[in-house]
């Protein structure tokens, strides 16, 4: 089993990490920042031998506006692409979907890697594959809904796009 150490290290070799977590379901969890502004979970669960990477993303109040505004036939083909489009990475992703009104709330993209295929690089295209299909997300909403008009959106320094 790789170590919790090893792992924390090669994290904040390349100056990723955040902070380890308090986690009684877990060996250890620690938050990351990968890319830049992009914050995401690497998580031995107890007792397994497998690490979990997870990146969690709130939907934008001006994104589910614009998603509010289309019908909801385009809302359902939106949902049916949406995992369609991150099948092809490999991944696993949990839609948080409000049945009343048919909106994406949230989604969360998950990758697992088992201690016998972990190495640094692997870890490392791994948290690629996960950051790749979150983004796919975010660009599918703005190509089927629009995109936000940022000139009118006061300026600051968080995204409220990412959690």
């Amino acid at each position: 089993m790789i170590e919790e150490d090893v792992i924390k290290n090669w994290i904040v070799d390349e100056g990723i990490f955040r902070e380890k977590k308090v986690d009684e379901n877990s060996d250890f969890h620690f938050i990351i920042e990968f890319p830049n502004d992009n914050i995401m979970d690497v998580v031995r669960p107890k007792g397994k031998d497998f690490i979990i990477i997870a990146c969690a993303t709130q939907v934008s109040p001006q994104h589910l506006e614009l998603m509010n505004n289309s019908d909801q036939k385009e809302k359902s083909k939106f949902l049916l692409k949406l995992n369609m489009e991150v099948n092809r990475f490999l991944v696993d992703c949990q839609l948080a979907v409000d049945q009343s009104t048919n909106l994406l709330q949230q989604y969360v993209i998950t990758y697992q890697i088992f201690d016998d295929g972990l190495t640094k690089n692997y870890l490392y295209d791994s948290l690629k594959r996960v950051f790749k299909a979150k983004i796919q997300c975010v660009w599918l909403i703005e190509k089927t809904f629009g995109t936000i008009n940022e000139s009118i959106q006061e300026p600051s320094n968080e995204n409220s796009m990412f959690i």
